[in-house]
């Protein structure tokens, strides 16, 4: 059967894989890029007029938090308007699979969310695999939607919230899940090592688990342990140990750094001989569960219910109060003004909705309550599900951030969380961010395609994506370089990206004059070589 043809004409086109541009038209039919140069144009051809844009192949999402929401059409058009065609997901440690993942998504309940056609299995019910993850997205997303295997998840299926060291029968059996996952397609292996389980594993454990990551020539993914910024140095050092260990490649989530701490860290994994790369946010205000940044760390041990009932009692409000909030007051990154820096982002009860967008200082004056006990009650009253915008107290500029962005090892990532009335700003902007604000700091338009497609395509085993070649598949982003900018702010933060007005995925047009057009052409991408 002939597919019909369309031809992107008269752009100016970037390869994604090498610098330079040129002027060319590009010939697409059925999902894949089959002429690029000067295309004859046929009477049934549909024609994209690209005079004045960039023909860039699709951004490249590493880190997002998407696997759920992705399925929203308006989160869809998010990602699209910033030419984001695809998006990494089952980061941090904490997914939907594989094993049974009821407390999972209790636990990342306001950064996931549900997913709307996975059940999430009851407690003593068989759980998910990835594969059932990866067909989900088959047809029902513009967007693509590439999963790593979720390390948290693999310990908690084998041992709970057991905080020993896991015995040989249980590496066995978590070793065995993590080959059974890349097996079904997934892209790497993550960890959480600031989430539990993750922060009960040692630098021996993972290693182990990323044995299968190694002989598959996948990548190993992590949100180091240790907190970033000035703690950078220790999560690195672990991370030297486990790929000294395994030989496997590996990848530093969201890297919060000062730039030249940052770069001084990567070229000693490189002077090692360590294959590593990171990805960031063009922001420096972060995002998190408000009870990981404000309880005691033994409250991430505990189930919500248990957790919930703790915090209601007399006696452990008291010390909280005269003992632990204190300490919050001296953190390097919050200090005495926490209560003004932590602005409410998702808050899912009809009592407290009103809190998103505010600060916790301004919530607290609100119903006339000190600070600490609207922290627990909100946090008891919505059972942990809450997640706020984090400030900090020395904000970096963009000249600090833009040294890190051109290193050779940088990719994009969003770190997108859309749930709440007040999300951060990255998941409706960072790639646009990226192009309006660092193109020309950090890279050129030809450079940008490389950190921001080309390379996370290599990186994470998605084949012919990530470039603008006849025989790739054409993902591709139609970007206008004179209008594209990031219009999602703190205060407004899903306001959607200008400039990027034509996206195809698949070869089919999945937004057209900036509006989505119907087609669902994403599928769930599986690691080159792995079953389908």
């Amino acid at each position: 059967m002939a597919h019909r043809r369309i031809v992107l004409r008269g752009g100016t086109v970037i390869d994604g894989l090498r610098q330079g541009t040129r002027s060319a038209d590009v010939a697409i039919e059925g999902e894949r890029i089959t002429s690029v140069g000067n295309v004859d144009e046929h009477s049934r051809d549909t024609v994209i007029d690209c005079t004045g844009r960039l023909i860039m192949p699709g951004f490249i999402d590493a880190h997002a938090h998407l696997e759920g929401a992705i399925f929203d059409p308006q989160v869809q058009h998010a990602m699209l308007r910033q030419g984001v065609t695809s998006v990494i997901t089952g980061q941090d440690g904490v997914s939907y699979a594989p094993g049974n993942t009821a407390w999972a998504s209790r636990y990342f309940a306001a950064i996931n969310g549900d997913h709307p056609t996975l059940a999430t299995p009851e407690e003593d019910a068989p759980g998910l695999r990835v594969r059932d993850v990866l067909a989900s997205y088959d047809g029902t997303t513009a967007v693509n939607v590439g999963y790593l295997v979720p390390v948290g998840n693999v310990r908690h299926a084998v041992m709970g919230m057991d905080t020993g060291r896991a015995s040989a029968k249980q590496l066995s059996t978590m070793k065995r899940m993590v080959k059974e996952g890349l097996s079904d397609g997934a892209l790497g292996m993550s960890t959480g090592l600031d989430y539990v389980p993750g922060l009960y594993a040692d630098a021996e454990e993972i290693a182990r688990l990323c044995e299968p990551v190694a002989a598959a020539g996948a990548v190993y993914v992590t949100h180091m342990r240790g907190g970033y910024e000035a703690n950078s140095e220790f999560g690195v050092r672990e991370i030297a140990r486990i790929l000294e260990r395994t030989g496997v490649r590996g990848h530093i989530s969201h890297f919060h750094v000062e730039a030249a701490e940052g770069r001084r860290l990567l070229n000693t994994l490189a002077t090692a001989g360590h294959d590593v790369t990171f990805d960031m946010y063009p922001y420096t205000r972060g995002c998190t569960l408000l009870a990981m940044a404000l309880l005691p760390p033994e409250y991430s041990a505990l189930d919500v219910n248990e957790a919930v009932e703790r915090l209601k009692r007399l006696p452990e409000r008291q010390r909280l109060q005269s003992e632990w909030f204190p300490q919050v007051a001296q953190k390097a990154s919050l200090g005495p003004a926490w209560p003004s820096m932590i602005t409410i982002a998702h808050a899912p009860h009809l009592d407290w909705m009103w809190t998103e967008g505010l600060t916790l200082e301004e919530v607290a004056r609100r119903i006339g309550s000190t600070v600490v006990d609207t922290v627990l009650d909100l946090l008891i009253e919505l059972r942990l599900e809450v997640s706020a915008v984090m400030a900090v107290r020395d904000q970096r500029p963009d000249s600090d951030l833009a040294k890190l962005f051109s290193h050779d090892a940088f990719m994009g990532g969003s770190d997108g969380i859309v749930l709440g009335g007040s999300p951060h700003p990255r998941a409706f902007g960072a790639f646009a961010r990226f192009l309006s604000t660092f193109v020309g700091r950090s890279f050129t338009w030809a450079g940008a395609a490389m950190h921001l497609s080309g390379r996370p395509a290599q990186r994470f085993g998605l084949g012919d994506r990530g470039a603008i070649r006849p025989g790739w598949i054409a993902d591709i982003a139609v970007v206008d370089p004179s209008a594209v900018r990031d219009e999602a702010t703190y205060d407004n933060p899903r306001r959607t990206a200008c400039g990027i007005n034509d996206v195809l995925v698949a070869g089919d047009p999945v937004l057209a004059d900036g509006e989505l057009t119907g087609s669902l052409s994403g599928r769930g991408l599986r690691r080159t070589g792995a079953a389908r």
